[in-house]
């Protein structure tokens, strides 16, 4: 049975965090490995206008969150509880989501490389000079990294791949880069998941931008119109293309019989005389105009094919 001090505290603790739910839309779940009192104090002045941080035990923060959805009836936060594993914690908001993480990651510092040390990130030691006396070679050795010595000194001779991401970082890893004056790693709040009105997703998410959304709607919309261009289908996406591909049969065939419409007789009347057009085409588009005119004129094979006709729809 805990005492009345930390019962109180708990009663406080729930409080808090169902008032942060009451007021906040949205939220990040942030993992705090590594980082420290200093870097914690910057992140809160740096968001203190918009947001707000809460850190906590697991166990509790579950509890609290499950039992304000039970009181409430609000069960949207429900699916934070199968992503808080480990060192977690809360970072409600009412800013942009974007300037938020932005603002969050510019307070990542370097951090030196630990024996036992799980590496976050592939560390590559660049080719150079180190500045290590001779003496030194023993470290290079044992890690089998390629050097020679230059004017007293040794010399990295190419970049080495030195930790792979997940990797442990070993005794001599860990003092080599000390040697080296290296900090391989950097250390701060790592966003695991976006809490969005109801909405659980990654935060890689946030990198989408419209464009990247327009390019993938427009790829849709095009493997859309081929397929039911091949199933001869008509669908919103397809017609357009049917509709261009029936007027150039259309087309073909008048300019190939006596058959003529309206939009056929300017193609018709290219062929028959493209010089005509090359010359009412030159005083419109001035001197630097006029070899492009003649090429054309000397082409009207190839002007035909290019154009199919679409310039009778200006």
């Amino acid at each position: 049975m805990p005492s009345a001090t930390k019962l109180v505290k708990k009663e406080a603790y729930d409080a808090k965090l169902c008032e942060m739910m009451d007021t906040y839309d949205r939220a990040f779940l942030v993992h705090a490995d590594n980082v420290g009192s200093k870097q914690f104090m910057d992140i809160r002045a740096a968001i203190r206008d918009h947001s707000r941080i809460l850190m906590g035990k697991n166990t509790m923060m579950r509890r609290s969150i499950r039992l304000y959805c039970e009181r409430t009836g609000n069960d949207q936060w429900l699916q934070l509880l199968g992503h808080m594993v480990g060192n977690v914690g809360l970072i409600f908001t009412k800013g942009d989501l974007n300037e938020v993480r932005k603002l969050i990651d510019d307070f990542k510092v370097g951090a030196p490389a630990r024996v036992g040390l799980v590496a976050p990130n592939d560390v590559t030691i660049p080719g150079g000079n180190t500045g290590m006396d001779p003496s030194q070679t023993s470290f290079f050795q044992v890690l089998n990294i390629p050097t020679k010595i230059n004017k007293g000194s040794v010399e990295i001779t190419a970049d080495v791949h030195l930790i792979k991401t997940g990797d442990k970082v070993g005794a001599s890893e860990a003092t080599l880069l000390a040697k080296l004056g290296i900090k391989p790693f950097s250390y701060g709040l790592v966003i695991l998941q976006v809490y969005d009105n109801g909405s659980l997703y990654d935060p890689k998410v946030l990198d989408i931008t419209d464009d990247d959304l327009g390019n993938l709607i427009t790829a849709g919309l095009r493997n859309v119109a081929a397929a039911c261009l091949e199933l001869s289908y008509p669908t919103i996406a397809s017609v357009p293309h049917s509709l261009i591909n029936g007027y150039k049969n259309v087309l073909a065939i008048a300019v190939e019989t006596d058959y003529s419409f309206p939009l056929a007789e300017k193609v018709k009347a290219f062929l028959a005389d493209p010089s005509a057009f090359a010359v009412a085409a030159a005083p419109a588009a001035g001197g630097e105009a006029a070899p492009a005119a003649a090429a054309a004129a000397a082409e009207p094979e190839e002007e035909e094919d290019e154009d199919m006709g679409f310039s009778l729809f200006d």
